[in-house]
C-alpha cells in the first residue's frame, strides 16, 4: 500500500505510532475542506489521545475529533519534487478511497 504515496486512504487504515501524515479535514462552517499535516498522539499533559496537528506548540495544540477527518495519505518521499500540498479528497463515498471504487 505504501507503494503509492499520492493516494488518499481511509482512516482507520491511517498509522498511529506518532508518524506524520496529510489528512483530509472535513467541511465544516469554519471552511471548506483541507489539507494538514497530523499524527497520532497517545496522550500527554498537553492533551488527550487522538490526532494532533504536527505543527502545533505545546500549549497551543490543535486536536481533530476522528469524525473531524475524512482520509489520509503518507508524507511524499522527497525525491518527488512536490512543493505544494496535495488537494483535499472531496469525494463523497468512502469507498472510493484507496482506489477500491475505480
Amino acid at each position: 500500500m505504501m507503494d503509492e504515496p499520492d493516494r488518499w486512504r481511509q482512516m482507520a487504515s491511517a498509522p498511529k505510532d506518532g508518524s506524520r501524515i496529510l489528512v483530509t479535514i472535513r467541511p465544516s462552517e469554519q471552511g471548506p475542506a483541507e489539507v494538514d499535516l497530523a499524527y497520532w498522539s497517545s496522550g500527554d499533559r498537553f492533551g488527550s489521545e487522538g490526532w494532533r496537528a504536527s505543527d502545533s506548540a505545546p500549549g497551543c495544540i490543535i486536536e481533530y475529533a476522528e469524525p473531524e477527518l475524512k482520509c489520509w495519505m503518507p508524507l511524499p518521499s522527497a525525491n518527488l519534487n512536490r512543493t505544494s500540498m496535495p488537494s483535499p479528497w472531496e469525494g463523497d463515498d468512502a469507498e472510493q478511497l484507496d482506489g477500491a471504487g475505480i
